[in-house]
C-alpha cells in the first residue's frame, strides 16, 4: 500500500493526500498560504521539494528525503542534543528513521489545529496515513514534474495552469528567491527554456495520457 511504504533518505517520493470525505483543504487563500508556510517549518528541513500542486480538497508534492547526515544534524537541533553523547542516547536511530513521517504528521496536525479553530470545526481533516510513491525511474519524474503542475488543470479548476498561484509552476518561471530544487530541475531539463517548452501546448489528450501513466 502506498501508505505503508517507508520514507527513506536520499529517495525520491511522490506524496500526496486528499480531505476526508467533501470537504476541502483550503477554503481560502490565506489557508494555501498557511499551509505553504508550515510546508516551510515542517518539510524543508527533512527534504528537498522538485514539485507540488495545492488543491482544494488534495495536494501533490515531489520530493527527497534528505540524507541520513542531514536529518542527523536536523535531529540534533530540534532535540538540543550533543553529537558527541548520541552513542548514549537509546532508540536515536529510532527516531532518525521515523523523522519525515513525523515531520508529515506534525503539519497536518498543526494544520487541522488552526482549520478547525478558524471554521469552529472538529475531527480529523485529512485522510488517514500520507499516500507516497517511490521515484526510481528518470521517465517517472518527468513525467510527474508535469502532471503536479497540471493537475488544477486536470480536474477543471484552472483552463490555465500557468495561473494557479498555489502550484509551483509560477515559481519556476520567475526569478525571485524560492526553497524550491530549481536549479536541479532546470538541470534535468537542460535548462529553463526547455522546462517551459515542456509546459506549453498542452493537450486534453495529453492530459489523460499522462494520468494513466500516474
Amino acid at each position: 500500500m502506498p501508505d505503508k511504504i517507508p520514507l527513506i533518505p536520499n529517495t525520491i517520493y511522490h506524496v500526496y493526500n486528499h480531505a476526508n470525505g467533501n470537504e476541502n483543504l483550503f477554503r481560502t487563500d490565506q489557508n494555501y498560504v498557511y499551509f505553504l508556510k508550515r510546508y516551510h517549518q515542517y518539510i524543508q528541513p527533512i527534504a528537498e521539494t522538485f514539485a507540488y500542486c495545492l488543491m482544494p480538497n488534495h495536494f501533490h508534492f515531489l520530493l527527497r528525503i534528505r540524507s541520513e547526515e542531514e536529518l542527523i544534524k536536523f535531529l540534533i537541533k530540534k532535540k538540543k542534543l550533543k553529537e558527541e553523547g548520541l552513542q548514549d542516547l537509546q532508540g536515536f536511530e529510532e527516531l532518525i528513521r521515523k523523522l519525515p513521517s513525523q515531520q508529515f504528521s506534525n503539519l497536518f496536525n498543526g494544520y487541522t489545529k488552526a482549520i478547525n479553530k478558524v471554521f469552529n470545526r472538529s475531527g480529523s481533516l485529512f485522510q488517514p496515513n500520507l499516500k507516497r510513491k517511490p521515484v526510481d525511474d528518470d521517465q517517472y519524474f518527468t513525467i510527474l514534474i508535469r502532471y503536479i503542475h497540471l493537475n488544477p488543470m486536470l480536474h477543471g479548476f484552472t483552463q490555465n495552469p500557468h495561473s494557479w498561484k498555489f502550484s509551483s509552476l509560477p515559481a519556476y518561471m520567475s526569478d525571485k528567491p524560492s526553497y524550491l530544487a530549481r536549479k536541479t530541475v532546470f538541470d534535468w531539463f537542460d535548462g529553463k527554456q526547455r522546462f517551459q517548452e515542456y509546459h506549453k501546448n498542452i493537450l486534453k489528450e495529453d492530459l489523460e495520457r499522462i494520468r494513466k501513466y500516474i
